[in-house]
């Protein structure tokens, strides 16, 4: 195993929107459930995602953005899947360039990781660990049973998915 591949998981959201807050609340359940490893590092994002690019520049083989999606699924449901295509800022005419650079303090995931693309410090292997959310259109703090619930299963669902990967030290038995 290469001592370098390290691994990233970054918990985004606003917990000030209900369900919206199940990145961030992961990332405090994992950092206490789970033995630390060398391998990976654990950070909350929020909605600032100029962070995680900033952190990206301490190198990574793997991203996983952890957050709530609107998959039309039942709430709670958990999902891991690569990030197969992100837009190309260099490929954007230079209105829109200088548009998307305007303002990146409030960036959220995908334009982080387009501008990641962009600096060359987004790894090769990027995946979101989703939770359908069941309420996510309001502004309150808490959130939904149905995705407080999912928490743990989540956090086995990405260990025993990690477990599988033949260069990450296993996490936990």
């Amino acid at each position: 195993m290469n001592s370098a591949e390290k691994i990233l998981i970054a918990g985004v959201g606003n917990e000030l929107r209900e369900d919206d807050a199940f990145g961030i609340e992961f990332v405090r359940a994992w950092v206490k459930s789970m033995p630390k490893s060398d391998q990976i590092n654990t950070m909350e994002v929020g909605i600032a995602g100029i962070h995680l690019v900033q952190e990206l520049y301490t190198g990574y083989s793997m991203l996983i953005l952890v957050d709530a999606v609107d998959y039309k699924r039942k709430p709670g449901t958990i999902s891991i899947e690569e990030v197969e295509k992100l837009s190309d800022i260099e490929q954007m005419p230079l209105d829109q360039k200088r548009e998307f650079l305007a303002d990146m303090h409030y960036t959220n995931p995908t334009r982080a990781m387009m501008l990641a693309k962009a600096l060359h410090v987004l790894p090769e292997k990027v995946y979101i660990l989703g939770c359908q959310s069941a309420r996510h259109d309001g502004f309150d703090i808490g959130m939904s049973e149905e995705v407080t619930s999912a928490i743990p299963k989540a956090i086995k669902e990405l260990n025993k998915w990690l477990a599988f990967n033949p260069n990450i030290e296993k996490t936990a038995s």
